[in-house]
């Protein structure tokens, strides 16, 4: 890789334009990525070492639409489920507003089965920093709806750091994740996903 490619490669990770040339705006991502740093640590948020290798293609699709934060740890999901015999692919990434209202109406004012009490604006993958998983078989042909390895992987996520959507208490979600930003801990759901909205109408970064 050369030094324009991993430049950009670094840019994206930052979440700001990746041209390859480091001016200002990227150096300035830098220096408020220091304070950010031991934050983490005090977070106790485990420290995700940027490699840049990528997982299979679907997978890839997917996570190109999630923030960029969560691009090397949602990667290395996949390869600690690998490394545990079990085979998952990121399915599902951001949403509109649009598709989260008609996710909604899904089992109400639609067919189907209730799957989110979540309206447009009032889920976490509407802003880029929650995603699904599938388990498929290991010839990753066959999507596995319902297997324990969901559990197993659950908690593979939790030690990266995500929320798992298995823990929640009233619709359990063993297919997703979410990463919550430094500036929400303690903070409540409703209130944290109000302040992204309000981040997400200024055209701010949700983190």
């Amino acid at each position: 890789m050369n030094t324009t490619d991993f430049t950009k490669l670094v840019q994206s990770r930052l979440g700001v334009f990746a041209d390859g040339q480091p001016g200002d705006t990227t150096l300035s991502a830098l220096d408020k990525m220091l304070p950010a740093k031991e934050q983490a640590k005090e977070n106790s948020e485990p420290v995700i070492a940027f490699t840049g290798e990528k997982v299979d293609e679907r997978s890839e699709r997917v996570i190109s639409t999630l923030h960029p934060r969560l691009h090397d740890k949602t990667r290395q999901l996949v390869q600690s489920a690998a490394r545990n015999g079990i085979k998952i692919k990121v399915i599902s990434g951001l949403r509109t507003y649009d598709e989260q209202n008609s996710l909604y109406a899904q089992g109400r004012s639609s067919s189907g089965k209730v799957v989110t009490n979540a309206r447009g604006g009032y889920s976490n993958h509407n802003f880029g920093v929650a995603f699904d998983v599938g388990v498929f078989s290991a010839d990753g042909s066959k999507y596995l709806d319902e297997s324990p390895s969901y559990k197993t992987v659950g908690q593979l996520g939790k030690a990266l750091g995500f929320e798992w959507g298995g823990d929640w208490s009233s619709i359990q979600d063993q297919p997703h994740f979410q990463l919550r930003p430094a500036w929400a801990k303690g903070m409540k759901e409703g209130e944290m996903l109000a302040e992204m909205r309000r981040r997400k109408s200024a055209g701010a970064d949700v983190f």
